[in-house]
């Protein structure tokens, strides 16, 4: 397990682990940055029509470790041989969950969990860290209710480490190390309070 003054270290600085094989951890700080700009992000159109049909009751800290856990086998699914969240990674987040510092965001479908993303927010940055679904567009929404939630506490910056292709269609970009830092800087002079 990573301690939680480590990874918040970590986090400040512009660095995130991932497990790379079983008890192996690496630490990470892109070159460039993948971002999603709050002032420019974008609901595809398609989307927006699941949000205004209520598919989904979002939820926010609910079932964080059945989140986290969810995104670990969606890497595995995707991922060979395995998944960057390990057994060390989960209980590294569980406690900064804890402390009030990662958070969840989720997308129900009736009692059934149906996707939601984990991440942590410090100051005014909040560090997106992965996502999972089991239904069709279910973690596009959680994404959007992010989004909106960040914007509406008045967030400066979220992180999604890399760029992919999924987060271009929000608006992701890319940015220098050296830009990211600073926007990093900035972002955590303030307190947004994700609750």
């Amino acid at each position: 397990m990573i301690p939680s003054d480590v990874l918040v270290s970590a986090y400040v600085s512009g660095w995130f682990p991932m497990a790379i094989e079983k008890g192996d951890i690496r630490w990470y700080s892109p070159d460039p940055r993948g971002i999603v700009p709050l002032e420019s992000f974008h609901i595809p159109a398609r989307l927006a029509r699941v949000v205004r049909r209520g598919t989904f009751r979002i939820a926010i800290d609910t079932a964080f470790e059945r989140v986290i856990r969810a995104c670990a086998e969606s890497e595995r699914d995707r991922e060979d041989p395995g998944s960057w969240i390990d057994e060390a990674i989960i209980e590294s987040y569980v406690a900064l969950h804890g402390l009030g510092l990662a958070h969840s965001v989720e997308a129900w479908r009736g009692d059934q969990l149906a996707g939601g993303l984990y991440g942590v927010a410090l100051g005014g940055a909040f560090f997106g860290e992965s996502m999972f679904h089991h239904q069709t567009d279910a973690s596009k929404v959680a994404l959007a209710a992010l989004l909106d939630r960040l914007r509406a506490r008045g967030y400066r910056l979220l992180d999604t480490q890399w760029l992919t292709d999924h987060l271009v269609q929000f608006g992701a970009i890319e940015v220098p190390r050296r830009r990211y830092l600073s926007m990093l800087d900035e972002s955590l002079k303030i307190d947004c309070g994700f609750r």
